[in-house]
């Protein structure tokens, strides 16, 4: 007979589906769109660079979002949507996300001294943003922008990866994530008002009301299509761009679409499948423009 305190083995594939391993893909187009960006302004380009920064972005994410169910544990035990997650359930232990975490930010730090001297510098700030975001919602409403900070630093990071210091194009393309990320955000959020508000946590919904958090992301989204729009001459980019910029304005539209005040049954189509339709999507047109813009003739 097991012995139940003897805690579980620890299990690589649990904690992967505790921090939504695949949700790295939200982030990680918008850090290939910001070093195909880069490269195409450089005569050589540092091809072992690209690995690293798949390394950095997931390394980086992992670490947050281990940190972030580690920070709420006791927050999502008591809300009925997240109490089936493997913290709550005791699948794993909070030593041993603590380490799994710790592990992911070594690496983090690791792949940035590979990358280059600025990036390893800047590393421990970005280590200080994504992992503090955590705590924000216990004291603010403003942590929907914090999240799309968090997310924000993958561009950024990813120009400085390629071109050893920070450009123009990747503090706009920062922007954009920034208000993406916490438009959705929002969205995201309304499923929680109820808790939020028994629970003393803090956000948009919670403060406004669901209907002025929807309105208010839907502002936000205006202005990432805009914000997406100036890299055209920015980043001399053209009309394989903006076909792309056309299709995410759509996309945006369509999530906004899903979900009413009186009707939140289709958030998780809204965030999870039309966001990454938005961040893959995007960067396929990006990289195409500037795969045709370079072409010979």
């Amino acid at each position: 007979m097991t012995d139940p305190m003897t805690p579980p083995p620890f299990r690589l594939g649990v904690v992967l589906e505790m921090i939504k391993f695949q949700h790295t893909f939200f982030a990680l187009p918008f850090a290939a769109m910001s070093a195909a960006l880069a490269a195409a302004q450089r005569s050589e380009i540092p091809w072992g660079a690209y690995g690293w920064i798949l390394v950095a972005m997931v390394s980086a994410r992992s670490s947050a979002m281990a940190f972030n169910r580690l920070v709420d544990r006791d927050i999502d035990r008591l809300n009925p949507r997240t109490s089936r997650r493997a913290l709550p359930l005791g699948l794993v232990t909070s030593r041993q996300v603590a380490l799994f975490t710790l592990v992911c930010a070594l690496v983090f730090m690791g792949s940035a001294y590979a990358l280059n001297p600025l990036a390893f510098r800047l590393s421990p700030l970005a280590l200080a943003i994504i992992l503090g975001y955590s705590y924000t919602k216990r004291f603010t409403w403003l942590s929907h922008w914090v999240l799309g900070i968090s997310l924000a630093i993958a561009p950024v990071g990813a120009w400085i990866a390629i071109a050893g210091t920070i450009g123009a194009p990747s503090i706009v393309l920062a922007v954009a994530v920034t208000l993406w990320t916490a438009g959705f955000d929002m969205i995201y959020a309304c499923q929680d008002v109820d808790f939020d508000r028994q629970n003393q946590l803090h956000s948009v919904p919670k403060k406004f009301g669901v209907e002025s958090a929807l309105r208010l992301s839907s502002a936000l989204h205006v202005l990432t299509v805009v914000c997406l729009a100036t890299l055209i001459p920015l980043g001399a980019l053209g009309f394989i761009y903006a076909l792309g910029i056309a299709g995410t304005a759509l996309l945006l539209i369509y999530e906004h679409r899903l979900v009413r005040p009186d009707d939140l049954s289709r958030v998780d189509a809204a965030f999870f499948t039309t966001n990454a339709a938005v961040s893959l999507g995007l960067m396929t047109f990006m990289i195409a423009d500037l795969a045709f813009r370079r072409a010979p003739g």
